[in-house]
């Protein structure tokens, strides 16, 4: 009877052993939360060095035009029902438009913080053709010949490195910052020009050289009624960006080139209007000098797996324990956990200096090392502290190609998990529950 009652207790005890370490492999949660936090708040810092570079350089870059806008008089009456005149826009896009950019990234940094700029060489040219004035009911007498203007929209005028200039026709025109006040644009780079009804009936060519600095990201927007945009570059890793994709590019490792095709019934705008208001930039497109999964997005992923590593670290441990009959406390499972959680700080950390990668090896020696020595001082066998040091190593291994195949990450994570699922059940038929 005493013999019933103690294996009883044994296999009781056994069980309520596995609940504590569940327990406390879930309570080990709450300083992975805190290491997450840790990584957010670098992360930001990160950002403001960005934002701080990036202010004494220039930002984003989208450049929009050349617009052509023609002041017109039209006939009204006021509320007290006598006639008067009203002064008015119209807007005119160029049939062609062509651009070709040829960007050059520049790495700079802030602190231990890296930062993506880049300069550019940009030339647009193109022809208006002969202005519809019928389709927009529109006479020539009407218009304010000489007061008409040509504008281009550059998000960050301060990264300009040379005087903006474009030449029209024969003449060469300077453009210069200044307020606006039409319906498209509040701010941008505008010169007057000399137009007659015989000018616009012959049709306008145009081209335009632009030096410009900028940061992340460098956008076109296709006002012509067939814009062609042709960017290269030595960055590898583009990410396109906008309402359309390229239709044909070109990526290796020693950069990219990329080709668009745009036509006027593509977008949500005319290619001629007048007063009303439209929102160019938002048809826009181009590319973001993308930096690839960084250390600190790289790190928050491999923490989300905190828990997985716990879970199957405890496991194995237990397993172990059980089957060759050693005992371990829970507080000594704790220790582990420990050392499990500060593997992600030590990743943190490394990363910022050696990257990602050279962390990731640098914070699973010393954990693996660490929980290894502890191991082998409480088993007492040589042999069961190199066996859990091993299923740590396929682990670690295990979740750093998680981390590097992004497109397969939840494939590969599922088919893991199952095959780890069913070794656990494996071995757990030897245990006497």
């Amino acid at each position: 009877m005493e013999t019933i009652v103690q294996s009883t207790w044994q296999k009781s005890k056994l069980i309520i052993k596995g609940l504590i370490i569940g327990a406390l492999a879930l309570l080990l949660l709450i300083p992975a939360s805190f290491v997450q936090n840790l990584i957010e708040e670098r992360e930001a810092r990160q950002k403001e060095a960005f934002a701080e570079v990036s202010s004494k350089w220039a930002d984003r870059q989208n450049i929009t035009g050349p617009v052509l806008v023609i002041p017109y008089t039209r006939s009204a009456t006021d509320k007290d029902g006598k006639p008067i005149i009203i002064k008015s826009l119209a807007y005119f896009l160029p049939d062609k438009l062509n651009i070709e950019s040829n960007v050059n990234p520049e790495k700079r940094y802030r602190g231990i913080y890296q930062v993506m700029l880049y300069s550019s060489s940009v030339k647009l040219s193109g022809n208006f053709s002969p202005l519809p004035l019928q389709k927009l009911n529109l006479v020539a007498a009407d218009l304010a010949w000489s007061e008409a203007y040509v504008c281009i929209a550059i998000t960050d005028a301060k990264g300009l490195k040379d005087e903006l200039q474009i030449k029209w026709n024969d003449s060469t025109l300077s453009l210069t910052p200044s307020y606006i006040n039409n319906a498209v644009f509040k701010e941008g780079f505008v010169s007057p020009i000399n137009l007659s009804e015989a000018s616009i009936n012959s049709g306008i060519s145009f081209s335009s050289e632009i030096s410009i600095n900028g940061s992340e990201q460098l956008t076109f927007t296709p006002v012509g009624k067939q814009t062609v945009v042709q960017m290269q570059s030595a960055w590898p890793d583009p990410s396109f960006t906008g309402t359309q994709l390229p239709d044909t590019t070109s990526i290796s490792k020693n950069g990219f080139a990329a080709r668009w095709k745009s036509l006027s019934h593509t977008r949500n705008f005319p290619q001629a209007w007048k007063d009303d208001s439209y929102n160019l930039a938002a048809a826009s497109f181009g590319t973001d000098l993308f930096i690839p999964v960084n250390g600190y997005q790289k790190t928050m992923r491999s923490v989300k797996y905190s828990v997985l590593c716990i879970l199957l670290t405890f496991t194995a441990f237990f397993l172990i324990e059980t089957n060759n009959k050693k005992s371990v406390h829970p507080v000594q499972y704790a220790l582990i956990g420990f050392a499990l959680i500060l593997f992600y700080t030590l990743l943190l950390s490394f990363s910022e200096y050696i990257g990602f990668n050279g962390a990731y090896a640098v914070a699973t020696t010393a954990t693996v090392g660490l929980i290894t020595w502890f191991v082998k001082g409480l088993l007492q066998s040589m042999k069961l502290s190199v066996f859990l040091s091993l299923v740590l190593v396929l682990l670690y291994s295990y979740i750093f190609t998680i981390l590097q195949l992004q497109d397969y990450a939840l494939l590969l994570g599922s088919v893991g998990l199952f095959l780890t699922l069913a070794i656990v059940m494996y071995y757990s038929r030897r245990v006497q529950w």
